[in-house]
């Protein structure tokens, strides 16, 4: 990808930030893609080298599928953009994603969704169940924490940060959900497999007909194969790179 989009970087901008400004403007047009948006809310932020902890987000006005490498925001942990930005940032991302970069450092990538699926499960008081194939890989690795309002409030953090821990796939209740990766596939990829575990538990518990519980026999030989899957794929890269040329069909300006 970096040598597709080599051209257009600006010389202020070093190679591998670059390279990673238009991996995360290739994610916000897949989440388009995929219908994963919410007007011009929530984001997919990633941390950019160096000891700063500064990561990128995306301008606070603009549709996914306006998002450019160009034009994402760089920002400190305190909220004030490094460099320049015809954008500001929305609080209530910069709370979410700024607590968890400041704390995580395996967490590179961090993803927020307000998907009716997801948003739907994170309204039901039993969560996640394990009934379907897609819970059968995560069960138990999910992290909840509490709604306690639209999270503007600087005090969250770190209740928010004690109640995600280790983990990778975050159901916020009342609110929706959040994943991280180390690699922007990688965050992806544990999306798409909580918001899929979320889609089916919608569907098949909407019939009103029993479901038929994942035994733990199952979910430990799904769990097994998920390991093996990632070592092998490098944690979601195959299915992140045929989205990414499915998109340079659509629209490559993402790269700009």
């Amino acid at each position: 990808m970096a040598d597709a989009a080599v051209a257009y970087r600006p010389n202020r901008i070093s190679e591998e930030e670059w390279d990673l400004r238009v991996q995360l403007a290739a994610c916000y047009r897949i989440f388009d893609y995929l219908g994963w948006t919410e007007l011009i809310y929530n984001h997919i932020s990633m941390r950019v080298p160096g000891p700063e902890h500064h990561f990128l987000i995306n301008p606070y006005g603009l549709w996914y599928k306006e998002v450019t490498a160009s034009n994402l925001v760089k920002t400190d942990l305190e909220g004030n953009i490094i460099g320049d930005s015809e954008w500001p940032v929305n609080e209530a991302g910069f709370v979410i994603h700024s607590a968890i970069h400041a704390n995580r450092d395996d967490a590179h990538c961090v993803m927020h969704t307000h998907t009716t699926a997801g948003m739907a499960v994170a309204c039901q008081q039993q969560g996640l169940v394990n009934d379907n194939f897609y819970t059968s890989f995560i069960d138990g690795e999910i992290a909840y924490h509490d709604f306690e309002g639209v999270t503007v409030y600087p005090e969250e953090k770190e209740r928010l940060v004690a109640s995600i821990g280790s983990a990778e796939l975050v159901i916020l209740r009342n609110h929706g959900l959040l994943t991280t990766g180390q690699t922007i596939p990688a965050a992806l990829s544990n999306m798409w497999g909580l918001q899929r575990a979320c889609e089916i538990q919608l569907a098949t518990h909407a019939s009103g007909v029993p479901t038929i519980p994942v035994t733990k026999e199952a979910t430990a030989a799904s769990q097994n194969a998920r390991k093996r899957f990632a070592e092998d794929n490098e944690r979601g890269v195959r299915e992140f790179n045929a989205l990414v040329r499915e998109i340079d069909r659509i629209d490559p300006s993402y790269k700009t």
